[in-house]
């Protein structure tokens, strides 16, 4: 007689968690004359502490993008390059850019976290799109730290003039987390040859009627490095006069150092030198390896900019200046008959 028999295959009971999707960043990266800006290769550096994906996005001319996107594809860590290219993006007017990013960022955006370089553009760029997605923003960071099991952001940032220390946290009920970067906090990321993301073509937003029209660029133009990041910044202050001093002074020490030239915000208000010379809370914030700050007080709107330099030097005749209690090295010496010793020097060691 034959009996069938029933076999139960059994499987284990296994549970499957829901996880928080990993971080992906969109970077927006700005450029001039097909030249990815430092910062922007700083706020780079910065997405990659995320732990997740980085995707760049490049926005500009019909004659600029080409360029731009074949650089961006290049660098360490960058894992997509997304371009739009109108008429209306060759001078990034933020309110003709922003429209583009609210489109990609809309609901169903694969980005959790947009970056951005802490300058001019992008601090007015990032808070607008932010504030039209109804979503914060914080700004200017030194540091970050994302916990990928929660999908919360925590972040550092100077205030007070850099007095002190604020440590702000972005919990995963905030979906989408828009920052800027401290370009000096961070390092610039690198090219990396034999590896190239993949691209990707955006539709421009054109705006119809627009409010704001772009007039003309002036720009201070100099053979010496750039001032945000040279790596010898020679800064002047209001002791020096007059504009024609300012210059006579510092620029043969600049010219045999190989480096840029800065102004604090006394030298600027009085027209000793160009607004995008100046240093400080107000300026531009430097951090190169070595500073010198010649004829300036100290005061804490201009520490705010340079503190965090490697090695600072420092000449005033006043012993008390406040400088004097940041520098590592400093002479108290009439800086007209220092700075000319200096320079001759510097000039028989070359």
């Amino acid at each position: 007689m034959l009996r069938a028999r029933c076999i139960v295959f059994c499987r284990p009971l296994v549970r499957y968690y829901a996880s928080a999707p990993g971080p992906h960043a969109l970077v927006f990266l700005e450029h001039r004359e097909g030249v990815i800006d430092n910062g922007s290769l700083s706020a780079v550096t910065a997405a990659q502490q995320l732990g997740g994906q980085v995707t760049g996005l490049v926005v500009g001319g019909p004659e600029q993008v080409k360029d731009v996107v074949q650089k961006a594809k290049k660098l360490k860590g960058i894992n997509a390059v997304l371009h739009s290219s109108s008429s209306q993006y060759t001078v990034p007017v933020v309110e003709n850019v922003s429209p583009l990013l609210e489109k990609l960022l809309a609901s169903g955006s694969p980005f959790t976290h947009v970056v951005s370089a802490h300058s001019s553009s992008a601090k007015s760029l990032l808070p607008r799109v932010a504030a039209k997605l109804d979503a914060p923003a914080v700004s200017d960071i030194t540091s970050l730290e994302h916990d990928s099991a929660s999908n919360a952001t925590t972040f550092t940032r100077p205030i007070y003039a850099g007095n002190a220390i604020a440590t702000v946290r972005a919990p995963p009920s905030i979906p989408l987390k828009f920052f800027t970067v401290r370009s000096t906090a961070f390092s610039a990321a690198p090219t990396e040859e034999g590896s190239e993301a993949e691209d990707k073509a955006l539709e421009p937003v054109e705006v119809a009627d627009p409010t704001v029209l772009h007039i003309k660029t002036d720009l201070t133009k100099s053979d010496r490095p750039e001032l945000g990041a040279a790596s010898r910044v020679i800064s002047g202050g209001r002791a020096l006069k007059n504009a024609e001093t300012f210059n006579a002074t510092l620029e043969p020490l600049a010219d045999v150092l190989g480096a840029a030239i800065g102004a604090s915000r006394a030298a600027v208000d009085a027209g000793y030198a160009d607004n995008s010379l100046q240093v400080g809370q107000t300026g531009k914030v430097v951090a190169p390896e070595m500073y010198m700050a010649i004829g300036i007080s100290g005061a804490i709107q201009h520490l705010a900019g340079m503190k965090d330099s490697k090695l600072i030097a420092a000449i005033n005749k006043d012993p008390d200046a406040p400088i004097f209690q940041i520098a590592d090295v400093g002479l108290v010496a009439d800086l007209y008959e220092a700075v000319p010793e200096l320079v001759q020097k510097l000039k028989q060691t070359q």
